[in-house]
């Protein structure tokens, strides 16, 4: 599974015993903190029967299934576990009603207990608990999968961690729009991708990131280490949780390069087959709620960095340009940092620079 993974959830078997299955075709997937992993089988043949279950926590070269290469065995293995739960039927019934009668007595022993209890209790208590509790009926109790755990686990570090403060700007997108709209399909014909508003962001990012190296440094114990490259970490929203892919060496890309790179990583992502690979490291991260109509937030900073960008939603709204009021396309940005390492000073010129790069890409061009 993977050196850095140890043991996984087995989360669901794609066949069953009995099924045919061709070499390297999946027959499971494993369940891990980070991505869903599908378990293969190594040959063809016949699934005889699956020595684990469901919801089972396995190690890394454990068994979870038993293969016949011929099919032999397969069909006389159902009628041998037929009688065997038969014999096993047979002698259940008094083992489960002992079992069954000792918890019912302590179930009816312990409310005919505690009763008095909560009678003795200030009335109060009562009175405020009863209406407040839902019908059983209405609630449904699903387990959390290892990415949800593992995503809840590392934002509650983050935030326990860091000093996190949020700053804030907003950014005029008329002409990185202009440039989008004049230059897409020649992007798309010379590229053959579409030509977003990530890869603007992206470089902007990088850009901010030179002009302010402490936003790419990190604490680690007493001192500061200070990444002399850019990785940034894009944060994609999926069906079965967040994730957050990285383009390496962002730094050393044009346009196209950036857009196809994470057009590529958001597509492994929908479809869970990212890798960990791909998803360990960077040095920044940004984050696009924009996509889903989100006008604000502050972000939370994904840990190891000590910062991340918050993009938002594009609304037009009237500004003042040259002493008129006109419409513009306009789009909060947020900085989350950590503030034991960033000061304001540092993270209000990053922005800046965001803004300023966004608001006239050519900048790019002069490095100005």
């Amino acid at each position: 599974m993977g050196e850095s993974i140890s043991d996984g959830t087995l989360a669901t078997f794609l066949k069953k015993p009995g099924d045919s299955v061709a070499a390297d075709e999946p027959i499971a997937q494993i369940e891990t903190d980070k991505v869903t992993i599908d378990v293969v089988s190594p040959q063809a043949g016949v699934i005889q029967e699956y020595v684990a279950k469901e919801g089972d926590t396995v190690e890394a070269g454990a068994k979870i299934a038993v293969i016949s290469k011929s099919g032999e065995g397969v069909a006389p293995a159902a009628p041998a576990e037929k009688k065997s739960e038969k014999a096993a039927s047979k002698p259940s019934p008094p083992a489960e009603s002992v079992k069954e009668d000792k918890p019912k007595a302590k179930v009816e022993a312990s409310p005919a207990a505690e009763k008095p209890k909560p009678r003795s209790s200030p009335p109060p208590k009562q009175t405020a608990t009863e209406p407040v509790l839902p019908p059983k009926e209405r609630e449904r109790r699903v387990p959390m999968t290892r990415l949800r755990k593992r995503v809840a686990t590392r934002l509650k570090d983050s935030q326990n961690t860091f000093a996190m403060l949020t700053t804030f700007n907003e950014v005029d997108m008329t002409n990185l729009m202009k440039l989008r709209s004049d230059y897409k399909d020649a992007f798309v014909e010379k590229h053959g991708v579409k030509l977003g508003f990530m890869s603007g962001f992206v470089k902007a990012a990088v850009s901010a990131l030179q002009h302010q190296p402490i936003v790419n440094a990190v604490i680690d114990g007493d001192d500061i280490i200070y990444r002399d490259y850019v990785d940034i970490s894009i944060a994609v929203g999926t069906p079965k949780g967040l994730v957050v892919p990285v383009v390496r060496d962002a730094d050393k890309m044009n346009f196209a390069e950036i857009e196809k790179t994470i057009n590529n990583l958001a597509k492994k992502a929908n479809d869970g087959t990212i890798s960990i690979d791909e998803m360990a490291g960077g040095s920044f991260t940004i984050s696009n709620g924009g996509v889903y109509g989100s006008l604000l937030s502050t972000p939370i900073i994904n840990p190891p960095q000590s910062a991340i960008l918050g993009m938002h939603s594009i609304v037009s709204r009237p500004m003042v340009v040259g002493g008129n009021v006109l419409p513009r396309p306009m789009m909060y940005i947020a900085l989350t940092y950590d503030h034991r390492l960033i000061d304001g000073r540092e993270a209000v010129f990053f922005l800046r620079r965001i803004k300023d790069v966004v608001e006239d890409p050519r900048r790019l061009l002069l490095d100005v």
